[in-house]
């Protein structure tokens, strides 16, 4: 452990058990001054209790702020430009919150003369990747202090005895404690560890936050539309609203018809395999309604030159390399092919289903109906041309037909 020249950090502070005691345990091991950073991305807690609890620790300089609008518009919207899913399933909702918070710990550390930051990602997950990564590639002289890749306490007993030991405030419903370990923001809520561990054990209905099972979803469905400006969702249902407010909306919205629900095996960039469940209410209608959207507006190369990058971008955000050149102009790239992406998608929802039932694009289209209609044919598409066509292109079938007869 190298101890030396660490006056000043800034903790990645929820005010939680885990946090709580790195809070005490960095002015035990490293006998420096604290900031903490707590961060309001839309996980539906109330983060201003935060404020109270390091106050109450004896920390000055406390830091709260309010990132859902950034959040959405310069980290999730981004991602879902380019249908970003990784392994085919996950919709990426925890992993595209780190690099915000990574830039926040960084700005407030160069803010506050801090020489280091700290975090409580454990030692065997992805977020303790993406938080260092993004730190250095944002400032390489940082310092990061990691404490559960220092301490012995790896246990919830273990941190508990610590807590009790230093006379740390902990709340009633910490000591009992979730039987998951969850992370919520504005995009998700996401469940690990208890009997998720055993990837053939069900998950319990109890768990499930922000969307009702499908069988007991409205017997109805509901019709919604969104509207898009180069790539972006700017309206819901005819309305103007921010990009907070609209995915908030659509979470809301598509809970109630019991979308969302992910149960998933993935692989970690640590090397293990691990078992999450996922609800993404919001995310889940939005990524159909955005391809409906581009089905309609983006050229058939483009869109599928969109499809083979896709993974490779999936997989930058899930391993921590979002602030990277790679990433960066990868994104470029996605953000050009969206200038067209304008329009309306209208969709029903029902009983945890989402479907696609018009899209419309007054300028952008490239859906011509003259030249698709089975009816008399308007001089566009010569039907007789198709003939060569096919011939030329099945001319090397027929060559390696006539090798192998």
């Amino acid at each position: 452990m190298n101890t030396k020249k660490i006056s000043k950090v800034v903790l990645a502070y929820s005010g939680g058990l885990d946090t709580s005691v790195i809070l005490a345990w960095l002015k035990d091991v490293y006998n420096c001054e604290i900031v903490t950073f707590t961060a309001d991305i839309g996980q539906g807690e109330e983060v201003e209790t935060a404020r109270a609890k390091a106050k109450e620790m004896g920390i000055s300089e406390i830091f709260i702020e309010d990132l859902t609008e950034e959040y959405v518009r310069d980290f999730v919207f981004p991602m879902f430009r380019a249908n970003t899913i990784y392994e085919g399933e996950y919709l990426l909702g925890t992993s595209i919150a780190r690099p915000l918070i990574a830039k926040r710990l960084v700005d407030i550390a160069k803010k506050t003369d801090a020489d280091a930051i700290s975090h409580g990602a454990t030692g065997k997950g992805n977020d303790q990747v993406r938080f260092e990564l993004g730190a250095y590639a944002l400032d390489p002289k940082i310092r990061i202090i990691a404490p559960w890749r220092e301490w012995d306490l790896n246990s919830r007993e273990k941190l508990l005895a610590y807590a009790e030991n230093k006379g740390i405030p902990i709340e009633g419903k910490q000591k009992v404690g979730s039987p998951y370990s969850m992370d919520a923001n504005m995009l998700h809520i996401s469940y690990e560890g208890g009997l998720l561990e055993d990837p053939w054990s069900e998950p319990e209905e109890s768990m499930w936050r922000w969307t009702v099972a499908p069988e007991k979803a409205p017997n109805s469905s509901e019709s919604i539309e969104i509207k898009f400006k180069q790539g972006d969702p700017i309206e819901l249902n005819g309305k103007e609203l921010s990009p907070a407010n609209l995915l908030s909306n659509l979470n809301t919205i598509a809970g109630r018809h019991g979308i969302g629900r992910n149960d998933i095996v993935e692989n970690r960039y640590v090397g293990m395999k691990s078992r999450g469940c996922y609800e993404t209410p919001g995310g889940t209608v939005l990524l159909k309604a955005h391809r409906a959207m581009e089905s309609l507006t983006l050229d058939r190369e483009v869109t599928h030159l969109k499809d083979e990058l896709m993974p490779r971008y999936a997989k930058l955000i899930y391993n921590g390399y979002w602030w990277s050149p790679e990433r960066e102009a990868l994104q470029s790239l996605i953000d050009w092919t969206q200038t067209g992406v304008n329009g309306v998608v209208r969709l029903k929802l029902f009983k945890g289903n989402v479907y696609v039932t018009g899209r419309k694009s007054d300028s952008d289209s490239l859906f011509d109906e003259e030249i698709v209609t089975f009816e008399d044919d308007s001089g566009m598409y010569n039907q007789k041309h198709a003939d060569g066509f096919i011939k030329l292109n099945a001319l090397r079938l027929k060559l390696q037909a006539k090798k192998n007869n």
